[in-house]
């Protein structure tokens, strides 16, 4: 059989080159051409664009010849390998992993393909140049990935879906999740477009992160090529006991200590059957089979038992629960159509009192009925679909194939075995049943495995089914009409379709082991034993890190099975040893490795690295609008600035510029993020620039300052703007970036007043009470960067590589409606329907929740825990929802932990931040928000304002205050509108510094754990559809007013005072539910109850209660490995708290938690708006409609075709995103956007296009292309509308490498009238219904192609608003179909709207055609006297060198933020400090999961929250002089990696007594590295990070003359 694309093998090399720049070169066997991916050297992220002759080749040599220039000599290192297993960028490293060899397990399979083992596997690690601070534990546990054991335990197929039961029916790039083990690691590939280069990897025989195993047994007999091939499949399952147990291992005791959960233990037990009746329910599929078949009622599951049941034995508990939670299921009626059958059979005390032999006939005679109840999968591959006609069953094709399966019967129901540990026992049974199955399935092929040849032999059908021996007199023959087969009886004279005796299935089940034995050729059972005794080893391995024990009852059909039972008694002793060893040194280890390399708990494991990396938007085809200055001009004006090739160069501006200012033109709009730098400089490091501001925008003409130098006063200067300070050559700082922020919001906010002021407000460490929120703009196209020397003109400034991080929005699945991009337009469409989707969708808020008028009856409401994974058996767990009359004194309350995510299980966080907040289409608050938000406030302090706010009701204001979708500055701007000081609302003073910081410890073990939940309950949904209507959410924090009534509760926990009428809710909400307290068994309303969330710190509730009592906790430390190891497993609790058994540090980290994840949702909400803005910006709002008119659309079908004839075989050079406009183009407010011009040709409407404002007669466009390209011409396709004779523009064209006007060659003069008129095929309307027609459209090409990077182009009116024009002479050269200058209604607005009659410009697209330059230009290499001169400038000492300030003494105060150095009298002038860069880190997650989005892929735009409002340190350096503290400098601090000394200068030398340094900004958002701590958790510890303590951190320094000072003196150099 002939499959797709198997004409070569798949080939892998991966090419490291002298740059140390890394390229993927990939050949698939199913494709005839070759990729190459590009590893971006600083952040990791893949590139690929799929431009021919870029990085899609036409074979393996074409592409490494163009990635080495055709030299080896180019190449560090090469690595040739046969698959890709996965990709990952983690910090400061990208992590490759290919595999080297492979083994063909099975060759081939029916209908073709191969499933490969992986016999051998490298990762490849690439460095990456990211500053990003990355903790030692984070590099510990990346150390320790790379160590995971792959070889030989991992296999895949590289053309069919091989996680499913063979055969699947679903495509190779549709696997189920379930039984993918590099889902995470593939992530990188799709999101390229290239998800087929890493192969869809499955470990051994086993689903080990579950310890469940799936398995499958397929025969089938090989055919020559074009012929039917008859196979049958056969699948069983192992697992443990699916119950909440768990086993304590005993260093003293032999055996570990069995228990089960005292509370729920067979939560989640139902689900999981519901899962495997789900996929192994074949009910509806055999009656489409054939006549003789009839639909199941119901579909089995056999559950083998094989624990010990003996007295005393500890494995006995289980098998009581077992059955205990078969009989719960049964009761709860969840599962009609699923009948469960327990079999317990105790293997080992069989074994021990009747035998090996005896044992296994037990077992059969239990398996008979449930075996062939159960069945298996019978059918044929029918090489060509042509056949399909003669398939008598289920028809089964996908792309992977050429051919069709055709399925006669289905396996319906499935076989599951299990012991404790599903491993030595479980692997016996199994093996054992299903070789009976096995022996059936060759009779059913018509292979005979009877020794005795007398009993029969061996035929073949038609249908590939086993045919008996006939009896005397009897022949078969086929029918030449219809192929069936036929038999003649001769003593009759009959025929009949029938066998006259088909032998009896199932026969070897009724006989003995001996009878089985004799009866048999056991050569095929022993290759089937082989392979059991190596599905065991592996399963074992991976499980335990030994191989399988108890495994020589395998061998008993052996001859010598007596000589390995006598040596298998020693091997069993040593492999328990080894298991007891590992169970206690080294499964954590293993657990963390496996959890890594799923992508789970990477909060945890790796807190700070980013699950989206950045990408590095100034690499080519970025480059300079303007030449940057250089001392040696033959250095290519500033390109090398850009490529990470030359990592070396040193950019030597001349010596009297003052500044230095870069224009850069990024290579792709997208949100800037970070500014990178490489210091450079010769040996005198003062060369570098000492600061710097950056100003972004769309286009040349709308820069805004998103970084500012700070202005210098009359003694000191304040540096405010980002401070660069002297580092060591090739050092890497990385200055964070937001959006540009007004300067009326940060003097509102008191943001701009931090410089001169020593004495700062208190550290906001529970949140950011006055967040500045900047712009947000994803259609960022230039970048300005100034650059200040430390002193103006007194030296030439040396600049390194300077990189631009962002965030670009998927623009390629945009326009192609796939992947990301159709959720971002899907999330537009919503947006634009919903005015304010906040204030209608009360659903999804759960603090607007309560606001509602929901009715709800009075019964005690029972709503079963839902939807947690079992981390024992693997499985989530089901909802149950029951309403139980009030009297009966059931436990109750409550769904799932985390119900609040229920309901969007399959949905995404970016619909819900839409739902949650709404703003206007300038990003401001919707009309009467401040107003509703101080009549919130008047609500809690009285109308005078006579109260003071208690933390609890702050932080309702601050709820109502984001609901209402009120920045931190409009909450200011209102507050000081009635004279309210922002500060007395703060939350962040209203508490005791101790109980803050216990607080926050508290909130981030409740986001850790929630985050924890939130993984298990994606990875149980897998599969699942899960609904759930929890009434109580994950915080249920009640509204302001909002109280208990009192009614049935008993717990009246938040009862109405007299001075907090409710203005704004209704008390009677929430009294209707009642709900049973866990702990005092009160019945409580919904409003006294505390949120699921305090379920999860229900253990951490009573240490804290006796830690804050001032008791010493008997558990010491414990308590926080406690709730670390919460994160490792699910937390299974269930029920309600009310809030008086819940601790009141609970319930206030519930409220801040859930501050902490609105604000989350109110940036997410800012990102997904500028999204959008950016879409309409670039598309228009016809965006809407592209889709379904691209479909009817008769000319932009074949898009590809036509723009290859409008560019005769040339390039597009001119299509957005790559290319844009470098000044804005006056649009008319009804007009298609600007951008839509450069639009690729098959996106937006058919009948939308740009125009200019009707009083405009002359457009410039200025276009920048995609790259450095040799232009020969412009295509201008004219809109529906036309030009008219007397109308039509005149157009004039420049080009330039160069931003300025001055520089610009005139490539020609164009007037579209004598164009038009010289060719008579423009006359007259044009013919629609033709979609391979080329568009009306003009070209104008030049005379000589022109290599350039920027076109303008000029459109003027001859007479424009001329009334001359007659529109009854003046006919339609260029429309489609219409007249543009008809009378109305008979031309239409450029969007079908009101119609218009007055000219103007207007046009569909422009079209740049020509060549790209393949390759940037090489930088040439300076002239001899040039290297010279160069080398002699660097190597040039400085005069002076640092050396250290003696101190006398030094005092650190606040957590060690204050560092106060005493000086003596005798000291010399200070020149400046040195700061050893910071080891704390910024973790990913802060708060409990705001959805229940995939954690992998959190957000449609990628920008993760801590990128929208960075993290910013500052550090104040004040001096003591003459008994008055003066400010010497404010020093924003870049990021660096942790223990890199940055020097930093004073202005002017200074003189003092003592000098001060004050750690000051954005302190809470920085955290030590958890897995180097063993009290992180703990409530004590202070929750600032160590990692920021300035103690042995900060050292003072002066210049001197080493010469002067002599050798000893030269000892303190610093």
């Amino acid at each position: 059989m002939d499959t797709i694309g198997q004409s070569r093998d798949t080939s892998v090399v991966v090419v490291t080159l002298d740059t140390s720049e890394v390229y993927i070169v990939v050949s698939l066997s199913s494709r005839t051409d070759t990729q190459v991916i590009y590893i971006d050297p600083t952040t990791g992220t893949l590139g690929y664009s799929g431009k021919v002759g870029y990085d899609s080749f036409r074979s393996e040599k074409e592409a490494l010849d163009y990635i080495t220039n055709g030299s080896k000599w180019l190449c560090k290192s090469v690595t040739y390998a046969r698959a890709i297993l996965g990709y990952s960028a983690i910090g400061s490293f990208g992590l490759l992993l290919v595999a080297t060899k492979l083994t063909a397990s099975i060759p081939h399979l029916p209908g073709g393909g191969c499933i490969y083992t992986v016999a051998e596997s490298q990762w490849v690690k690439v460095s990456l140049q990211n500053p990003q601070p990355l903790g030692k534990g984070e590099a510990k546990n990346i150390q320790e990935l790379t160590e995971l054991d792959i070889d030989g335990k991992h296999y895949f197929c590289e053309t069919r879906d091989i996680t499913r039961p063979f055969p699947s029916r679903m495509p190779l790039h549709k696997p189920d999740d379930e039984f993918v083990w590099n889902r995470w690691f593939s992530m990188p590939f799709k999101k390229i477009g290239l998800p087929g280069h890493c192969v869809t990897l499955l470990q051994g025989f086993t689903e080990c992160r579950r310890n469940e195993v799936e398995c499958e047994q397929l025969v089938w007999v090989p055919k020559r090529s074009g012929q039917s091939v008859p196979f049958s499949t056969y699948i069983w399952r192992r697992g443990t006991i699916p119950i909440w147990w768990g086993a304590e291992l005993k260093i003293t005791a032999a055996e570990a200590e069995i228990y089960v959960s005292d509370r729920d233990p067979y939560k989640g037990s139902a689900q999981y059957y519901e899962r495997l009746s789900k996929r192994y329910d074949s009910r509806n599929l055999d009656v489409t089979v054939g006549s003789n078949q009839k639909k199941k009622a119901f579909v089995p599951i056999a559950c083998v038992n094989l624990l010990r049941n003996g007295e005393g034995k500890s494995e006995s508990i289980l098998v009581q629960h077992f059955e205990e939670s078969l009989n719960y299921i049964r009761s709860t009626g969840k599962l009609p159509h699923t009948r469960i059958l327990l079999i317990n059979y105790d293997w080992h005390a069989s074994t021990k009192l009747k035998g090996e032999q005896q044992t296994i006939e037990g077992l059969w005679r239990l398996l008979k009925l449930p075996t062939v109840a159960i069945g298996f999968c019978e059918g044929d591959y029918l090489p060509s679909r042509q056949r399909i006609k003669e398939c008598r069953g289920e028809i089964v094709y996908n792309d992977d194939s050429d051919g069709a399966f055709c399925l006669r019967s289905h396996q319906n129901g499935v076989v599951r075995f299990n012991c404790a540990d599903s491993l030595d026992r479980t692997n016996a049974a199994s093996f054992f049943g299903a070789l009976q199955v096995f022996v059936e399935q060759c009779t059913r092929l018509g292979i005979s495995l009877d020794s005795d040849f007398l009993y029969g032999h061996q035929s073949y059908n038609n249908q590939g089914g086993y045919t008996a021996p006939l009896p005397q007199g009897w022949e078969k023959r086929t029918d030449a009409v219809t192929g069936k087969t036929y038999y003649i009886d001769h003593n009759t004279r009959t025929t009949t379709w029938t066998h006259p005796c088909p032998d009896k299935p199932w026969k070897r089940f009724d006989m003995t082991f001996e009878e089985f034995k004799r009866s048999t050729i056991l050569s095929p059972v022993s290759q089937l034993a082989d392979l059991f005794l190596l599905a065991g080893d592996i399963h074992a391995t991976l499980y335990t890190g030994s191989k399988a024990m108890h495994s020589q009852i395998l061998s008993i059909f052996n001859e010598d099975a007596g000589k390995f039972k006598q040596f298998s008694a020693a091997q069993n002793m040593k492999i328990t040893l080894q298991r007891r060893y590992k169970n206690a040194v080294v499964d954590s280890s293993r657990q963390k490795q496996l959890e890594m390399f799923l992508g789970l708990r990477l909060f945890k494991h790796l807190p700070s690295i980013p699950v989206q990396p950045l990408h590095v938007l100034s690499r080519p085809s970025a480059f300079f609008l303007k030449p940057v200055a250089n001392m040696f001009p033959s250095s290519n004006g500033g390109a090398a600035l850009l490529n990470f090739k030359r990592k070396d160069l040193v950019w030597v501006c001349p010596q009297a510029a003052d500044v230095v200012e870069l224009f850069i033109y990024l290579a792709q709009p997208c949100h800037v993020c970070q500014l990178l730098l490489t210091i450079s400089h010769g040996a005198d490091d003062s060369t570098f620039p000492s600061t710097v501001d950056v100003r972004t925008g769309r286009n040349l003409d709308g820069l805004k300052l998103v970084l500012e130098v700070g202005e210098v006063d009359t003694f000191f200067s304040c540096k405010k703007g980002a401070s660069i300070p002297q580092c060591a050559n090739g050092t890497n700082l990385l200055i964070p970036l937001a959006g540009p922020v007004s300067s009326e919001d940060m003097a509102i906010t008191g943001a701009g007043a931090r410089c001169h002021d020593q004495y700062t407000s208190s550290l906001s460490l529970l949140y950011d009470f006055e967040e500045l929120e900047g712009e947000l703009d994803f259609l960022t196209r230039v970048i300005a960067i100034t650059f200040y020397p430390a002193v103006s003109g007194s030296s030439p400034i040396t600049l390194g590589e300077i990189e631009v991080l962002g965030v670009s929005l998927p623009w390629k699945d945009v326009f192609s409606k796939e992947g990301h991009g159709a959720r971002l337009y899907e999330l537009a469409q919503k947006s634009r329907k919903e005015t304010n989707p906040f204030l209608s969708a009360l659903d999804t808020n759960p603090f607007a929740a309560s606001l509602s008028n929901e009715t709800v009856p009075q019964t005690l409401q029972t709503d079963a825990s839902a939807n947690w994974l079992d981390l024992l058996t693997g499985e989530s767990e089901s909802s149950e929802s029951i309403s139980l009359p009030v009297r009966e004194n059931v436990m109750s309350g409550g769904g799932d932990l985390l119900a609040f995510l229920d309901n969007t299980v399959t949905g995404n966080k970016d619909a819900e931040a839409d739902s949650m907040f709404s703003t206007s289409k300038d990003g401001s608050a919707s009309d009467g928000g401040a107003q509703k938000y101080i009549n919130c406030l008047k609500s809690l302090v009285c109308p005078n304002m006579e109260r003071k706010l208690k933390f609890t009701e702050a932080m309702k204001l601050e709820i109502e205050r984001l609901r209402l979708n009120l920045s931190a500055a409009e909450r200011d701007r209102a507050l000081l509108l009635i004279g309210v000081d922002p500060a007395t609302i703060n939350p962040n003073v209203l508490l005791d510094e101790s109980y803050t910081r216990r607080l926050c410890r508290v909130a981030g073990s409740l986001a850790l754990l929630g985050q924890t939940s939130l993984e298990d309950k994606i990875n149980a949904a897998i599969g699942l559809e899960i609904v759930d209507d929890d009434v109580l959410d994950f915080w249920n924090i009640n509204a302001i007013g909002e109280s208990c009534c009192g009614g049935m509760c008993q717990v009246r926990a938040e009862s109405q005072s007299p001075g907090h009428a409710s203005s704004t809710v209704s008390s009677l909400q929430g009294s209707q539910l009642v709900f049973l307290c866990l702990k005092c068994q009160r019945k409580a309303c919904k409003v006294c109850c505390a949120g699921k969330g305090a379920l999860l710190l229900e253990s951490y509730t009573s240490m804290e209660v006796t830690n804050s009592n001032g008791l010493s906790s008997q558990s010491g430390s414990n308590h926080g490995s406690q709730v670390d190891g919460c994160t490792n497993q699910s937390v299974m609790l269930d029920g309600v708290i009310c809030k008086y058994c819940c601790n009141n540090i609970v319930l206030d980290a519930l409220i801040l938690d859930y501050v902490r994840v609105l604000i989350s949702l109110r940036r997410s909400a800012c990102v997904d708006n500028a999204a959008h803005n950016a879409l309409d910006q670039a598309i228009g709002f016809s965006f809407g409609d592209c889709i379904s008119e691209r479909k009817q659309s008769s000319v932009y079908e074949p898009a590809v075709k036509v723009l290859r004839q409008l560019l005769n075989g040339q390039e597009s050079l001119a299509e957005f995103p790559f290319a844009s406009f470098l000044y804005p183009v006056e649009t008319a407010k009804d007009s298609a956007p600007f951008l839509s011009l450069l639009a690729p040709l098959n996106s937006g409407s058919q009948n939308s296009y740009w125009k200019a404002p009707s009083n405009i007669s002359s457009v410039e466009f200025t276009i920048v292309l995609n790259t450095l390209s040799d232009v020969s011409g412009i295509v201008m396709l004219v809109s529906p509308c036309g030009y008219s004779m007397s109308d039509a523009p005149t157009v004039q064209i420049w080009a330039s490498n160069k931003m300025h006007k001055e520089e610009r060659s005139v490539m020609g003069k164009w007037d579209v009238q004598s164009l038009i008129a010289s060719s008579s095929e423009f006359y007259g309307p044009e013919k629609s219904g033709q979609g391979d027609r080329v568009p009306r459209h003009v070209k104008f090409a030049f005379r000589n192609p022109v290599r350039c990077r920027i076109i303008w182009i000029t459109m003027r009116l001859q007479r424009p608003g001329s009334s001359s024009v007659s529109f009854e002479r003046d006919f339609n050269l260029l429309s489609l179909d219409e007249n543009p200058f008809a009378q109305p209604p008979d031309r239409r607005a450029s969007f079908g709207g009101a119609a218009e009659s007055d000219p103007c410009l207007h046009a569909k697209r422009i079209l740049v055609m020509g060549n790209s330059v393949r390759k940037d230009a090489e930088l040439t290499s300076s002239q001899s006297s040039e290297q010279l001169n160069l080398k002699n400038f660097l190597d040039r000492a400085p005069q002076l060198n640092r050396f250290k300030v003696p101190i006398e003494a030094e005092r650190l105060t606040c957590n060690d933020l204050i560092l106060e150095q005493y000086l003596s009298p005798a000291s010399p002038l200070l020149a400046g400090f040195r700061l050893d860069a910071f080891i704390a880190i910024k973790p990913r997650v802060t708060h409990s999961p705001s959805s229940s989005m995939d954690f992998w892929d959190s957000s449609v735009t990628l920008l993760e929250d801590r990128l929208v409002s960075p993290a910013v340190l500052y550090l104040q350096v004040s001096a003591l002089q003459e008994s008055q503290e003066i400010i010497v400098g404010e020093y924003r601090l870049p990021e660096a990696k942790p223990g890199t000394a940055m020097y930093f200068d004073f202005s002017r030398l200074i003189q003092a007594r003592r000098i001060s340094f004050r750690l000051l900004g954005d302190l809470a958002a920085f955290i030590d590295d958890p897995s180097e701590q063993d009290d992180y958790y703990d409530s004590r510890v202070s929750p600032l990070a160590l990692g920021l303590s300035l103690s042995s951190r900060v050292k003072l320094y002066y210049y001197a003359d080493p010469y002067e000072l002599g050798k000893w003196a030269s000892l303190s150099a610093i």
